[in-house]
């Protein structure tokens, strides 16, 4: 598969998801077919409860579908065991939060090297490998902060080291802007646009911000849990 053609990492067929809320069954997701494929820069957009975060959680293994099938790297996710699953989520799926989910008594050096001290990776290149990716999301320095000693935006940088430090095949950002300020929101925005564009890092985000919108080269709009329309901007 050549550079210019490259072989979709995220397949979705016909997902469904229903939640049951008492005895009705509630329909989140109904028929998304999806491709996305590596170095995308996606924005999956729709009001809310048109089916994003949903999506989102599925393709990264954190719900599991109703219906249809999911792929990651040609991995059928429903063929695998509860512990293969949560090895490819530890090792092929990098996750960005609304609420940063940093560890609170940890450093910012020690959760963004968490996953890393979970594969076994050296003490050596683990230090390599997180100071210079603090470095690059802008906290040279503040590697041995706590997350009550950072502010919002520093921590959703340390998230984001984080979940590209183990090299996964795709980073899911769940609305990564919603709790901070529009200045921030833009610094983050750069910084992940930059780890895109030198490390061809991939991410997909669910969100309803215009400003992650204005930067996306793909726009994924949902509508009551149907894809809507699909924009690719190059």
């Amino acid at each position: 598969m050549s550079a210019e053609n490259p072989k979709p990492i995220i397949v979705l067929e016909n997902l469904v998801k229903n939640y049951r809320q008492g005895k009705l069954e509630v329909p989140a997701v109904r028929g998304v077919n999806l491709e996305i494929k590596s170095g995308e820069f996606t924005a999956i957009s729709g009001p809310s409860g048109s089916g994003k975060t949903t999506v989102l959680n599925i393709i990264g293994a954190l719900d599991d579908p109703t219906d249809g099938k999911v792929f990651v790297e040609g991995i059928h996710l429903a063929s695998l065991s509860r512990s293969a699953l949560s090895k490819l989520r530890r090792d092929r799926i990098g996750f960005v939060f609304q609420a940063y989910n940093l560890i609170p008594v940890l450093t910012a050096f020690e959760n963004a090297e968490i996953v890393l001290a979970l594969q076994g990776i050296a003490v050596k290149e683990r230090r390599e490998r997180v100071m210079g990716l603090l470095a690059d999301v802008g906290l040279e320095g503040m590697e041995h902060r706590r997350p009550d000693q950072l502010s919002g935006g520093q921590q959703q940088r340390v998230a984001i080291a984080r979940a590209i430090a183990s090299n996964p095949a795709v980073v899911l950002a769940d609305e990564p802007t919603a709790n901070v300020d529009s200045s921030t929101a833009e610094k983050l925005l750069s910084i992940m646009e930059k780890l895109n564009r030198e490390q061809h890092v991939t991410f997909v985000f669910s969100t309803h911000d215009q400003k992650v919108m204005d930067r996306a080269r793909r726009i994924i709009h949902l509508v009551d849990g149907k894809i809507s329309n699909d924009e690719i901007r190059e």
